[in-house]
């Protein structure tokens, strides 16, 4: 593997990594390469396209080979899961500082700043960034480590489908924990390569795209985090908030009555997510939050 100086720099764990290759991914973006520690089962992609090129203007508009979703599109039945998500996390965490990773347009701050949250994003589109701004979402357009916010400055930080597209993770996660107060919450939405569904599909796995570079697990990150004083975790196997906002927000994309039978299947995923066979979640959709001592 080339490079393998500079991934073992990567290495959020113990920079012993021993990269063995995986996969050759054979899913909708067939031809990755995969590789994995064979000490810790963390996995990367390697090579690797660059980051900053991935996520111009056709990237949200569906024109690029690898696109995302515009959320604004359907703002209205978006801010069902948003709304319901903030809900969860003050449970947890009223009030403060709250910082959002990979931001987009600003949507989910929005619903933050609505429940009385100080609200900050940032995004390394300039695109999504520059609308964000214009709408009144204080976005940092850039990486986190260049954006250099004060020390124990965030009562929450929240990544939503982010942490694996992130490059250089050790620098990363030591300055998450740097700018986290203590007590806060991070939130940390990824796959759970303990699941089955992650096991089981292998190289024709989903999650395996252009833009993800680190795949995690839920034993993965706790060990992460507990290195960096984290004391506290709440694993969600599925997602951290009701199905009912689930099935609200789907309805976004519906085009006719018989789309409702959607919800038999999205529904059906819910409670999947929830089951375990020899200690291990059936699905890999997850969900961690984590204290900062």
């Amino acid at each position: 593997m080339n490079e393998k100086n500079s991934l073992l720099e990567e290495c959020p764990l113990d920079k012993l990594c021993d990269w063995q290759p995986l996969y050759t991914t054979t899913g909708k973006y067939s031809g990755l390469s995969i590789f994995e520690c064979k000490h810790c089962k963390l996995q990367t992609l390697y090579p690797r396209r660059n980051q900053k090129e991935l996520y111009g203007k056709d990237y949200y508009q569906g024109k690029a080979d690898y696109t995302y979703i515009d959320e604004r599109e359907n703002k209205k039945y978006f801010q069902y899961v948003w709304k319901a998500r903030v809900r969860n996390i003050q449970k947890y965490v009223s009030s403060g500082n709250f910082l959002d990773i990979g931001s987009s347009f600003g949507g989910f701050l929005e619903s933050a700043r609505e429940e009385g949250f100080q609200v900050q994003g940032v995004e390394i589109s300039e695109y999504a960034s520059r609308y964000a701004n214009e709408n009144g979402i204080p976005t940092f357009q850039g990486s986190l480590l260049d954006a250099i916010f004060p020390n124990d400055h965030f009562s929450v930080i929240t990544m939503v489908e982010v942490i694996e597209h992130i490059e250089e993770p050790n620098h990363f996660f030591k300055e998450l924990t740097r700018i986290l107060k203590p007590g806060g919450l991070l939130l940390l939405q990824t796959a759970n390569f303990d699941g089955w569904q992650a096991k089981s599909e292998g190289s024709n796995y989903h999650y395996y795209m252009p833009g993800h570079v680190y795949y995690y697990s839920d034993t993965i990150l706790k060990k992460i985090l507990t290195n960096l004083n984290f004391n506290h975790f709440v694993s969600y196997f599925g997602v951290d908030f009701p199905l009912v906002a689930k099935l609200q927000k789907s309805r976004g994309s519906f085009q006719n009555w018989k789309d409702y039978f959607q919800w038999i299947r999205i529904s059906y995923y819910h409670f999947k997510s929830k089951w375990k066979r020899k200690g291990f979640p059936i699905t890999s959709s997850y969900v961690l939050y984590a204290f900062k001592k």
